[in-house]
């Protein structure tokens, strides 16, 4: 029998409606792993929903939030993030949130009574459940090496291994996180060959500690094998490294950074302090002579290098003799790029069992504010100290006639950017992912200002 026309029609719509892939949008709070993180699970979603980019808010089906929780500050944004969704999802904006990453993990019993407006929880150490729950199978434990890239296409972030089995005594990742697990060689190598597929320049080697990478596969450092084997990858020609421990630091990686020039001269190592006193206090199995021997040892082995530092201000036991001692190192080692954090007292964490908060939050909010006024002087005058050079550079962006560009020296999303007069040009847009030389002219304690020499 025919069907009438208004059946047909009905058929047709209900037909459309099961064929239209569900919508996903994620928000990814915290550090870059984090960010590795979600382009893995982004990855396995590929072809059966219809991912929606993050910047902009958008009306989805899902809703997933990847959430950091390590320091308090980090921890209040991602419980703002949820309630902020929830509101949107009480709107109709969104269908079902879905909450993961290292604030879920943490506080796993505590978190679906406090929002239980929240659809699905999930841990930071195996995705394999909330990818069930998205209908997508995955082994426990499974590796995953497939991106959807949540960075510009030409650099992306290559996390080589998880957890930590340092324990310095203010930090929560190693209960969070677990045990270190290095990601093997080969499963790398085929990561950074994929992302280069995708238009990847520029890889970005993170990890909770990247100098402790092999020592359980391998039984022994192997960061510089590795940083030799992501070199011969067709197509990458910088590689960055951040997150490096102090302590036993592997010397063959200066040789790499120093004689490969595909590695870049820039160091990204947190010291937290210098004080003998606060270092042992933190648990950081090194003393003030042995940080300023390394950071010699850099230099000098790495000529130009550039190092990039985060500092703790306020942890127990920080007196003004102590903060003194910071303050004369950081004027010492003139550290091109510095960061820093108030202490923030964290359950669970040998300081919180063991020291009282001994600094009241005025005082750590003003030698925070001493310590980053003297970076600043520092900064600038290192930023000066470029002007005239003629340097390669990578394009991330442009707008209003001008290149927004990074040579090897700043790492995106956390340093510095070099803004490059492009009106010239008849298509900018045609340069973002490429590479450029440029004279600097000009220059702030943060940004520089450049002209094109060669494109």
């Amino acid at each position: 029998m025919l069907l009438s026309t208004s059946s047909r029609k009905k058929r047709n719509r209900r037909n459309k409606m099961s064929d239209r892939r569900p919508s996903v949008q994620t928000l990814t709070l915290g550090c870059s792993k984090n960010r590795v993180d979600t382009e893995h699970i982004l990855s396995k979603l590929e072809g059966r929903y219809e991912i929606l980019p993050e910047e902009v808010p958008a009306i989805c089906d899902v809703f997933l939030v990847n959430t950091c929780g390590f320091i308090g500050d980090a921890k209040e944004e991602s419980i703002a993030a949820i309630f902020e969704a929830v509101e949107r999802k009480k709107r109709g904006e969104i269908g079902k949130i879905a909450v993961f990453g290292c604030l879920s993990q943490r506080y796993a019993a505590e978190m679906p009574e406090l929002i239980p407006e929240v659809d699905a929880w999930f841990g930071a150490v195996d995705y394999a459940p909330l990818l069930e729950y998205l209908g997508i199978h995955a082994d426990p434990g499974e590796l995953m090496t497939g991106r959807h890239l949540t960075t510009p296409r030409h650099y992306a972030y290559l996390k080589i291994s998880e957890g930590c089995d340092r324990r310095c005594s203010y930090c929560a990742i190693p209960f969070i996180r677990g045990r270190h697990r290095s990601v093997p060689m080969e499963e790398l190598v085929h990561e950074a060959e994929l992302l280069s597929m995708k238009g990847v320049r520029e890889l970005i080697v993170i990890a909770q500690d990247t100098t402790y990478y092999g020592l359980d596969l391998y039984h022994r450092r192997a960061l510089a094998e590795l940083l030799q084997k992501l070199s011969q990858v067709e197509g990458i020609e910088w590689i960055r490294i951040h997150y490096s421990y102090p302590a036993d630091f592997p010397e063959d990686v200066l040789v790499q950074m120093a004689e490969n020039p595909k590695v870049c001269r820039y160091m990204d190592i947190p010291l937290q302090h210098i004080s003998d006193s606060i270092l042992s206090k933190m648990h950081r199995n090194v003393d003030g002579a042995w940080t300023k021997a390394l950071i010699g040892k850099m230099r000098e082995k790495v000529p130009g290098v550039v190092l990039r530092t985060t500092m703790i201000v306020g942890h127990p036991g920080e007196g003004e003799k102590e903060f003194g001692e910071l303050l004369d190192f950081v004027s010492e080692a003139k550290f091109e790029r510095l960061g820093a954090f108030k202490y923030s007292e964290e359950e669970g964490t040998y300081d919180a069992e063991h020291f009282e908060d001994s600094v009241d939050g005025d005082t750590k909010q003003r030698r925070l504010e001493e310590l980053m006024s003297l970076q600043s002087g520092i900064s600038l005058e290192f930023n000066r100290s470029r002007i005239g050079s003629v340097v390669k550079v990578i394009v991330d962006d442009w707008s209003d006639g001008v290149l927004v560009c990074r040579s090897e020296f700043e790492s995106p999303e956390v340093d510095g950017e070099i803004f490059v007069n492009c009106a010239s040009l008849a298509d900018p847009a045609e340069y973002v992912g490429k590479f450029i030389e440029v004279r600097i002219t000009g220059a702030d304690e943060y940004d520089l200002r450049a002209e094109i020499v060669s494109i």
